[in-house]
């Protein structure tokens, strides 16, 4: 049923929802990875696939995370997620991030990864609009290690709701054998285990497909074929699924591209979570299986088998324009909210900067101190929007603005929601799958099909002598 396109997934979500975590696991079982792609493609719930990048570096230097941030709006990611080298450095990295995202598209989501009471409090200050990493697990002595309880975690998902921020639980196959309390049991039945709290918590969505534990799965036979199961999984109950591509596990392209089409070729609400918009030395979550060195191939690649993997191609002269436009954004931000200095130095460099080998230093200790005023003070996102408007960048504040009035309808906290266009929710709600086979579902075609195909090294045979 989950890989015959004439059976609907509106009659499959109430049996998947009506089992046991072993009995759905006894039937992903009998799946080999082509047909769980098959069933991925219905199963996913919104209809538009999309992708998620990460956007750190390892001096935490808020200028290069604005325009990297910037750049990763512009080629297309929906979702940026930030974390930090050194943890005091989150309020900076948080608004620069949400900053830098807003100049390359209005309506891209952020969120910082952090210790859960300050990701919970950045968010309440207005600095992110969703979280990610609110762990779960399938045995309750990792829940206990971890001075969590699957109730505790219930309870911090109602608090981001209660103040309109999105939100997902993360968890994957293998966080338990590392923790070293696997009980004896299968990582893919621990793993549906967590898929279900997730579920009875009232959560829209999960990050899961092993995520930080891969290189467990991915060390044992069928292991890659286990991280898209979960991820099966998880849509099939009806939940978003950000279906990770995340920490590196290999030095092999080929190994590591063919963990990637598992969710590519199907498509998932984020592909990737997420893939690096950074060179890997700069991640700080350890590393993608994908980085900013595989722009180019990833483009192609979409183009080569007409599949939409949430990207596009762009042009040199755009990315240095939204770079530097989101450097002198934050630079804005930072003088109008009494911040360290940016440096006319600083916002060049972070223009041009591939990573953080072409930034110059800050000042580390200025920036930490200011940085952790802004949580002991409450500093809210309405002083950087009113800093934006001050510093010359209407536009960036309205959009700012914007941003912070979604939280207050809260349609965005639906089901698989983005924003897109004109700030228009695309969720499973306005975005329904309705895969039904071929010719239908999701297609790529009309306008974006011409902007994947639209790759600026291609050679036009007109134009060959």
């Amino acid at each position: 049923m989950l890989c015959d396109p004439n059976v609907k997934r509106s009659d499959i979500v109430p049996l998947t929802t009506a089992m046991t975590p072993a009995k759905i696991v006894e039937v992903v079982s009998h799946m080999n990875v082509v047909e769980m792609m098959m069933a991925m493609q219905k199963m996913r719930a919104r209809r538009t696939p999309s992708q998620q990048a990460h956007v750190t570096n390892i001096k935490d230097n808020p200028v290069q995370i604005a325009a990297d941030a910037a750049e990763g709006a512009w080629r297309g990611f929906d979702e940026q997620e930030t974390t930090v080298a050194v943890a005091r450095y989150a309020p900076f990295n948080a608004i620069a991030l949400l900053v830098g995202s807003q100049v390359g598209r209005p309506g891209v989501l952020t969120q910082c990864s952090l210790e859960e009471a300050t990701e919970l409090k950045l968010g309440m200050l207005g600095h992110t609009c969703y979280a990610e990493t609110i762990s779960v697990y399938g045995t309750e002595p990792v829940f206990t290690d971890g001075d969590d309880t699957p109730w505790s975690k219930g309870f911090l998902a109602s608090s981001y709701a209660s103040r309109g921020l999105k939100m997902r639980f993360t968890s994957g196959s293998g966080s338990e054998v590392q923790m070293g309390y696997a009980e004896g049991k299968s990582m893919l039945y621990l793993e549906a285990r967590c898929i279900y709290i997730t579920k009875a918590a009232g959560v829209q969505g999960l990050q899961n497909g092993s995520v930080s534990c891969i290189g467990v799965p991915s060390a044992v036979p069928s292991g890659i074929r286990a991280v898209l199961a979960e991820n099966l999984i998880c849509s099939a109950l009806d939940l978003e699924c950000a279906s990770s591509n995340d920490q590196t596990f290999t030095h092999s392209d080929m190994r590591r591209t063919a963990r990637l089409l598992m969710q590519f070729l199907p498509g998932t609400d984020f592909i990737s979570s997420g893939y690096s918009a950074v060179p890997n030395y700069d991640n700080m979550f350890a590393g993608s299986n994908e980085d900013a060195e595989d722009f180019d191939d990833y483009n192609v690649i979409q183009r080569d088998l007409k599949v939409d993997g949430g990207l596009r191609p762009v042009r040199e002269e755009d990315v240095i324009a939204i770079r530097n436009k989101a450097a002198r954004a934050l630079q804005a931000v930072f003088a109008g909210m009494g911040l360290p200095p940016i440096t006319d130095e600083e916002v060049e460099a972070a223009t041009y900067a591939h990573g953080s080998k072409d930034m110059p230093e800050r000042n580390i200790v200025e920036d930490i101190k200011f940085a952790q005023e802004i949580i002991n003070k409450n500093r809210n996102g309405l002083e950087v929007v009113k800093a934006l408007a001050k510093g010359g960048f209407p536009d960036v504040a309205q959009d700012m603005l914007n941003i912070q009035k979604a939280k207050l309808t809260g349609d965005y906290l639906h089901t698989s929601a983005i924003i897109v266009g004109e700030g228009q929710v695309l969720s499973a709600v306005n975005d329904v799958n309705d895969y039904a086979g071929p010719a239908t579902g999701y297609r790529l075609q009309g306008e974006r099909w011409e902007e994947i195909k639209n790759i600026p090294g291609a050679l036009d045979p007109n134009e060959l002598g």
